[in-house]
Order: C-alpha cells, then structure tokens, then sequence
C-alpha cells in the first residue's frame, strides 16, 4: 500500500492587526510567528503587520520599513506631547492619534468639549517639512470632537468668533464661530497629496455623525452630543461645505475628517485599502500558500471595513486561503465565510477567562498558533 505525503505550505503570511489593550500588531505577528514554528519549523513565515489607518497605523508603517520621526507637539488637552510619524521616500503615514489620541487622557478623564486636533496639524506640517509629498493621514482613536477645527487652526486658518479672536479649542467652541478663512493656510499644504485613511464612513453630523455615534466613547453625555452635533452643524455651515460635511469619512475621528476633507483636499479611501498597496500586503499575498490575519476582537464591525475585512478580500482575489486568529469571537461561521475567511482561531478557545486572555494574550497566541499549524499545515 502506497502512502500520499502531506504537503505544507512554502509560505505563511501573517497580516494581522493588533489586539487593542493587549498586543500591538508587530507583536501579534511575533507571537504567530514563534507558535507556527514550533508545530511546523519548516514552514516559511513571512509577517506582514497591518492597521486601518487608527491607532497603530504608524507603527506598522515603520515594522514594514517606514522611517520613524517624533516631533513635539499640542496633545488634546493642551499640553506637549511626543508624536511619531512614519517616511518613506516622500510618502509619509500620519496618525492623528499620536497627537490627537485618547492615549493622552489621564485614565478616567475625558474633555468631550474642549478636546482639540491641533497636535495633529502640527505633526503634518512636520511631515511636510520632513519631505513628505504624499500623506496617508490616519484618524481614529481620538480623544476629540472638533470637526478638525485645531488641525486647520495650526495649518494657519483664521476661525474666528465675533471680536475677531480665534475661537477656543474644541467642539464646544464652534459655537463661537462667526467668519472662517482657510485662504492663509501653509502654502506648502497645496503640493501636497492627502488621502484620508479610515475604516468608518460617517458623515460629520446626525444620527450616524462623530458625535452622536462617537461622542460618548469619549465622554460626552446626552446633552454634550446634542451640543457637539449643533456645534459642528454650525462649523460646516459657517464654511459653505454643507455637501463635504455629508461625505463619507467626514465624521472620522470626531469629524476630523470634514477638516481634511474641506481643508486639505483630502481623499477618502479604506484606511486597510491604502495601506495594504504602501505596506507592498497584495504582493506578500501572492507569495503565500496560507494568510493568517485577525485583530482582537472579530465582531460585526470587522466586516465593515476593518484590518481583517481587506486582508482577506485581497486574499480572496488572489485565490489564496485565509484564516484568523483573534482573542474573542462574536460572529458566526457564515459571516466568517461570507467575509473570505475559513476558520477563526480565538484565545477564548484555549481560556475561558476573558481577562486572563487579556493579561496573557501573548503565550496564548503562541499556542493557539501552535493549534493552527497542527490543523492547516
């Protein structure tokens, strides 16, 4: 009797998001790594760390060859922060998070009103000043709800309130807006290359605006919303981009994306779309026999345009298997299916205990990766 030998993969491609509170993406792919080959040391791994253009985004630009840059900037509350972004060979990945982020919150403290984006305008113009001619401008994660009010303030437009003085920081203080003049912003922003990178589409304003969906991640109460969604109804208006203030993305990080949007010309696209092309993910994927991808949680908004969502699209395409590892799963089978994925690998499989999983997601990824190998490979 003759004996068929199993195969393995030549190539494994990991292209996985962080699991947020737990691990980043590059040590998610490190933990793959490890566990792959323990059960099948044979097998190459090629890793490939990816984000959606929130928080993370920056530091999986520099995992994939980016250049880090950190530059001081104005944090939400007003106070000096240390900011990072990422350059290669004129194109730079900016996160507004890095300046903008909840990250720079005391823990329990939250300014729904008068957190401001400035930071941010000061990390891209020193994105601009590092040379950058194309921005990939990553939001999500941020602590603000401000319509990008802070951010155009720092590129040098004049918001102003009824005395002729700037209007104070923050969502709250668009109330005080009169007159809006975006004409003396830095010149340099004009040969400059902006795509807004972001895995929501909200508009700015309304029942599926920043503040109303957003704001209470942030600490706004009932109240703080209807004022902040008044407030940046008011911003659009004063500025005649009623239309820029309905697109998709304009209510990305607490509006922020109605600033790019109306101030920098931006584009919107998929922050995962974006960065798979300039993170070179498609042609890893053409390399590979099997993709691993995942992120913390696989729910329903990982279907919508998460990190995992475009992995296993672009894995789809090229008629490559996919499957993901993740710490908690909240989707069935068919949704998994219908989204490109075969199978998901979550830590709640080996642990029940969910703050076990948190607190040790880094040996549990490991041997829920040793699992994987033993089943795919």
């Amino acid at each position: 009797m003759t004996t068929t030998a199993r195969t393995t993969p030549a190539r494994v491609l990991i292209a996985a998001d962080k699991f947020k509170g737990s691990l980043t993406a590059v040590e998610v792919a490190e933990r793959l790594t490890v566990g792959i080959r323990k059960a099948r040391p044979e097998v190459d791994v090629e890793a490939l760390p990816v984000a959606d253009g929130g928080d993370g985004t920056v530091a999986a630009a520099v995992a994939n060859g980016f250049a880090r840059h950190e530059v001081e900037v104005t944090g939400p509350l007003g106070a000096p922060v240390t900011a990072a972004f990422a350059l290669r060979e004129g194109t730079a990945v900016v996160e507004m998070a890095e300046a903008s982020g909840l990250q720079h919150l005391p823990p329990g403290v939250f300014v729904p009103l008068t957190a401001t984006t400035y930071g941010a305008g000061q990390l891209l113009l020193a994105a601009v000043e590092a040379g950058a001619h194309t921005i990939i401008f990553g939001v999500g994660g941020s602590a603000t709800t401000d319509g990008g009010a802070g951010m155009l303030d720092a590129l040098g437009a004049r918001l102003l309130d009824r005395d002729g003085d700037s209007i104070p920081w923050g969502g709250g203080g668009l109330r005080e807006l009169v007159s809006a003049d975006l004409s003396e912003m830095d010149p340099r922003l004009k040969n400059v290359e902006v795509v807004l990178a972001s895995d929501v589409d909200n508009p700015l304003t309304g029942p599926k605006g920043a503040a109303a969906v957003y704001g209470p991640q942030k600490g706004a109460a009932e109240e703080d919303v209807q004022l902040l969604d008044a407030a940046l109804t008011h911003f659009a208006e004063v500025l005649g981009e009623q239309e820029a203030a309905a697109s998709p993305g304009a209510g990305a990080a607490g509006g922020i994306g109605f600033g790019a949007l109306v101030g920098l010309r931006a584009r919107f696209r998929p922050g995962i779309e974006i960065l798979m092309e300039e993170l070179g993910v498609e042609a890893a994927i053409g390399r590979a026999t099997l993709v691993v991808t995942g992120e913390g949680s696989l729910d329903e908004q990982t279907l919508h345009g998460k990190a995992p969502a475009g992995v296993a699209a672009a894995a789809r395409r090229a008629g490559k298997p996919v499957v993901a590892v993740c710490g908690r799963l909240a989707i069935g089978k068919k949704d998994l299916q219908a989204a490109g994925i075969e199978k998901a690998y979550a830590l709640t499989d080996i642990e029940a205990d969910v703050e076990r999983c948190i607190a040790e997601a880094g040996p549990l990824l490991e041997t829920l990766a040793e699992r994987l190998a033993a089943d795919r490979l």
